[in-house]
């Protein structure tokens, strides 16, 4: 099992759903079904068309940039950025 730490924008949008989540996938777009399987919708917050990870979030798999194809290891930590931007 992998866990995967979820941003904080997402829990209220999703009853049930915690920051941290503990899924069986061979790469991070696995993950992101398992997640979808579990809470429908959350996927289309995570990916555009393509699919494709949206432009405002990050996902790193063990401290390391990652792409959907990325391959995820049992114990391995997925972390979903969501980056912040704004200003004058």
């Amino acid at each position: 099992m992998a866990e995967v730490r979820l941003p904080t924008t997402l829990t209220p949008l999703f009853p049930g759903l915690p920051r941290r989540v503990e899924v069986e996938a061979a790469t991070v777009l696995e993950a992101i079904d398992r997640l979808e399987a579990r809470w429908p919708g959350l996927r289309d917050r995570l990916l555009e068309e393509g699919p494709a990870l949206r432009r405002h979030l990050h996902v790193y798999v063990d401290g390391r940039r990652a792409e959907l194809a990325t391959a995820v290891a049992p114990g391995s930590r997925l972390d979903v950025i969501a980056a912040i931007s704004g200003g004058c």
